[in-house]
């Protein structure tokens, strides 16, 4: 659901997602992309898939680090083996 929001309201699913700056990027972005495609006719509509783009990706990328924190948490407290999490 995240990542739907992610794909029509960028700046808002990165806040939800506790990611500030990254907001605030995405918000220049996004401002950037629609005076760009103002100012060329919308030839550059394209552009305008930008600030999703990022939103997508960051998302992704904080999911990731937030589970491969609680895995190295789990190894460090004892609570399960390196092995158990090697993908076969």
């Amino acid at each position: 659901m995240i990542y739907v929001l992610a794909f029509l309201l960028p700046p808002l699913a990165l806040l939800l997602e506790g990611k500030l700056f990254s907001a605030i990027f995405n918000i220049a972005l996004l401002i950037l992309a629609v005076i760009i495609t103002a100012i060329t006719l919308f030839w550059a509509s394209p552009l305008l898939l930008a600030p999703s783009f990022h939103a997508i990706v960051a998302i992704a990328q904080s999911r990731r680090q937030r589970e491969h924190r609680e895995i190295v948490d789990a190894i460090r407290e004892g609570r399960a083996k390196p092995e158990d999490y090697i993908s076969r």
